[in-house]
């Protein structure tokens, strides 16, 4: 059984009938997010490469079919037409780590009818989540004002590969580290960890924990303060760094009560103790709401270990994300469902410096000083370039994040920046609903 499994059984009974109607020319399915979340001012593109591998790869089996044939209860012989099925199509899609506002298109896929149907689901989830989750970094790190933020989320991630992801698109987003050592190592990331309040209590004694952790890792260490009593635990701290020469490059991290107290009395024991130089990290149902707060309060935290909240995007975790047909063999089509109306055609994001974004057709001349978002991706089912460094586009993020309107990148009360549309996609938006209502709805008034 393949990856190909991976989908609603609608788009394994739509993609039969096409088949079974000889319904295979192109089709064209655009993916946007209608409507940003509350407390959203903008998104960030995430997702694309894993669909990409998943279109380039995609192949239905024998033991796709058998899985179809098993769960529809019919025999294996009428799932036959889905046999061998591959993604011959075509992708164009907006780079991961670039800003995109609410119908704007991430994703168009261009294929045979029912090999565009069958991939929506995926598409979708991979789409949806990790833009959800990328943007929710973003906002971390925009919260942070330039103190270190890292990912702590892989213990109450909704799954272990959802965590990697998290790591990636936090290392996108400009986290400087990640706790997950699986993610670190294949996504090349720093490793960054401490220790639990279990490993004090088996010693019983802080600073008898502390001289062994010491002891056992060279360089600078990071003591957990919290665990009986902050102020003697920081007391206990300062001890053993001064004791053992290790203050530089070495921290306290601070996980429970309140942050900004704590971290004002812990600084002032360090500094006292001659530890200027160690830093404080803070942790515990952190997202940018609390790292906004504490950083717009001057407390002195260095580094910010963010985790639950942000791994699963708890304030906003779903996307009101849609993959939606908008042309069939070179015919535009659109849905007209009340609050859920749908522009025709395939079409293009071209963006002027401001974020003064224009929506329009994928084939009309790009308004002056604008650039089209979307780039080409796939050709014949096959990548057209490499994959991209992760560090490009954490750049192409920090660039875009500097120039987003200050009021969109506001953690409380953002202002979201809205696209118009081209007057070409307006026009061709009238002319297929005057169509559609004519030949369709037309009969049965």
């Amino acid at each position: 059984m393949s990856d190909a499994t991976l989908t609603d059984l609608y788009e394994v009974t739509m993609a039969l009938s096409y088949l079974r109607e000889g319904m295979e020319r192109p089709a064209t399915f655009s993916c946007f997010v209608r409507e940003l979340p509350p407390q959203r001012g903008f998104l960030v593109a995430a997702g694309t490469e894993a669909v990409l591998d998943h279109l380039a790869g995609f192949h239905v089996g024998h033991e796709d079919i058998e899985v179809f044939a098993e769960v529809l209860r019919r025999p294996v012989r009428d799932l036959a037409p889905l046999l061998d099925l591959r993604f011959t199509g075509e992708v164009r899609a907006v780079p991961e780590g670039r800003v995109v506002l609410a119908h704007e298109p991430l994703v168009e896929v261009t294929a045979p009818l029912p090999q565009a149907q069958l991939v929506e689901t995926f598409v979708l989830n991979q789409l949806s989540h990790q833009t959800a989750i990328a943007s929710k970094c973003a906002r971390c790190v925009l919260a942070a004002r330039g103190h270190p933020v890292v990912d702590f989320s892989l213990r109450r991630t909704h799954g272990t590969a959802v965590a990697h992801q998290v790591a990636r698109l936090g290392a996108m987003a400009g986290f400087a580290g990640t706790s997950n050592v699986a993610a670190a190592y294949a996504e090349d990331l720093p490793a960054i960890g401490t220790m639990a309040h279990s490993y004090i209590e088996a010693f019983g004694d802080e600073e008898a924990a502390f001289t062994a952790f010491a002891r056992c890792h060279p360089g600078p260490v990071t003591f957990l303060v919290d665990t009986y009593d902050t102020p003697s635990g920081v007391a206990a701290a300062a001890r053993v760094l001064t004791a053992l020469g290790r203050g530089d490059g070495s921290a306290i991290r601070l996980d429970s009560g309140d942050l900004g107290l704590l971290a004002r009395h812990a600084r002032t024991m360090l500094d006292n103790a001659g530890l200027p130089q160690v830093r404080i990290v803070a942790s515990g149902g952190l997202d940018e709401y609390a790292v906004h707060d504490l950083v717009a309060s001057g407390t002195p935290i260095d580094i910010y270990a963010v985790g639950t909240r942000v791994g699963v995007s708890a304030d906003a975790p779903a996307l009101d994300s849609a993959y939606k047909l908008v042309a069939y063999d070179g015919r535009p089509v659109m849905k007209l469902s009340a609050a859920k109306i749908t522009a025709p055609g395939p079409k293009q994001v071209f963006r002027r410096p401001g974020f003064l974004d224009v929506i329009g057709l994928a084939d009309e001349p790009p308004p002056e000083n604008s650039t089209p978002l979307l780039e080409p991706m796939m050709r014949g089912g096959e990548r057209r370039a490499p994959r991209p460094r992760l560090e490009d586009a954490r750049r192409r993020l920090a660039a875009e994040l500097a120039e987003l309107p200050a009021a969109a990148r506001r953690i409380r009360s953002p202002q979201p920046v809205r696209a118009r549309v081209s007057h070409r996609l307006s026009v061709l938006t009238d002319r297929v609903r005057r169509r559609t209502e004519r030949e369709v709805l037309a009969p049965y008034a």
